[in-house]
């Protein structure tokens, strides 16, 4: 129970920096605010300071920065609509980069007490696979595999596992780079003595530690938040391909279950810490990702409405109707929803199972 409030609150907290990142951008710009609430459903506390109605809402699953003028036309001068072009630009997209540099933040929080990290060598070849002269040499640093830059530790056999049979790498060796394209490493399968079956490339890939300071801490976090952006994408292109389905999405039921499990599976409470908060580093990161899509309803919907009608005004002088874009956005929303509702009655499903 302990597990799933920790992950209620960050989830939610996670929201609440999405939507302070849209609120501060809009006050900065002068930008009239109407409510930030953080959760969504019936008001558990309100308070109005100013011209902004500040709530508290009683499901966690949400959040919004409700800005004058945002889906209709104003005449307030101080309406969303009547901002200008870059104005508009920068609050939208300021709720997924506070969500993105709390994923860095995070990370860098982990990794602010190590000494340093783990880089992937090649470690030569499996005996009886015949790979010794496929052109990589032992100690080689693998810097790329198939185009995939190795940002941190783990890349380099996640991208040879996707890999086809040959694959292309960029190592690091004697301190210079060297390409090496169309390696032939494909998969074989070889039953031991005892009758055992493996299905190997034949190379072995180890691990070696380097030292770093705090530019490299802050370095490696950076690279990781980049490796979940990443991630996101290749998730997002296995869905479109049909990989995965809907039963491998997860929505606000299923992440703070995960949460949960995530803490309650680690062997001691500093593992619970340092797991949970890797998760929500994901997450965020996650969050930033997803809110940047060009799907109406969504803060990458607005920005695409945005270029759209700048490119409008350029050519006719003539932009959308801001009360047809707000159309769009309910039209959005409500499938958003009803996608929400799907995912969150399979996570339900899955948890009873």
């Amino acid at each position: 129970m302990l597990y799933i409030l920790v992950g209620i609150f960050m989830f939610g907290l996670l929201i609440a920096v999405h939507e302070f990142g849209h609120f501060i951008t809009a006050k900065a710009f002068h930008i009239r605010v109407n409510e930030f609430a953080i959760g969504m459903g019936p008001a558990l506390l309100q308070k109005k300071r100013g011209e902004t109605l500040y709530s508290l809402r009683a499901f966690p699953v949400g959040g919004y920065c409700a800005m004058e003028g945002e889906d209709e036309d104003s005449d307030d001068p101080r309406a969303f609509a009547n901002a200008k072009g870059y104005q508009k630009f920068v609050v939208l997209v300021a709720g997924a980069f506070m969500n993105f540099f709390t994923g860095v933040v995070l990370l860098l929080l982990l990794f602010l007490p190590s000494d340093g990290f783990l880089r992937e060598v090649y470690g030569g070849g499996i005996e009886g696979y015949g790979v010794e002269d496929c052109g990589l040499q032992e100690g080689d640093i693998i810097l790329s595999v198939d185009g995939h830059p190795v940002l941190v530790y783990g890349n380099a056999r996640f991208y040879l596992n996707r890999a086809g049979d040959t694959v292309d790498f960029v190592v690091e060796r004697n301190g210079e780079k060297v390409t090496l394209d169309n390696v032939y490493l494909p998969y074989q399968e070889k039953v031991d003595e005892e009758g055992n079956r493996t299905y190997l490339r034949g190379i072995y890939v180890n691990a070696i530690g380097e030292q770093a300071g705090f530019l490299g801490k802050v370095t490696y976090a950076w690279n990781m938040a980049l490796d979940f952006v990443r991630m996101v994408w290749l998730s997002l292109g296995d869905l479109v391909r049909g990989a995965v389905g809907l039963r491998d999405l997860s929505g606000p039921v299923g992440i703070v279950d995960t949460m949960a499990q995530v803490g309650e599976q680690s062997a001691t409470a500093v593992d619970a810490v340092y797991n949970l908060t890797t998760l929500a580093a994901l997450i965020a990161v996650n969050l930033a990702v997803m809110n940047l899509l060009p799907l109406p309803a969504l803060d990458g919907g607005r920005v695409l409405f945005l270029l759209l009608n700048g490119v409008l005004y350029a050519l006719f002088k003539r932009k959308i109707p801001a009360q047809y874009e707000g159309y769009v956005h309910m039209a959005g929303l409500a499938v958003l929803l009803g996608l929400s509702l799907l995912v969150t009655f399979s996570d339900i499903l899955k948890i009873i199972q």
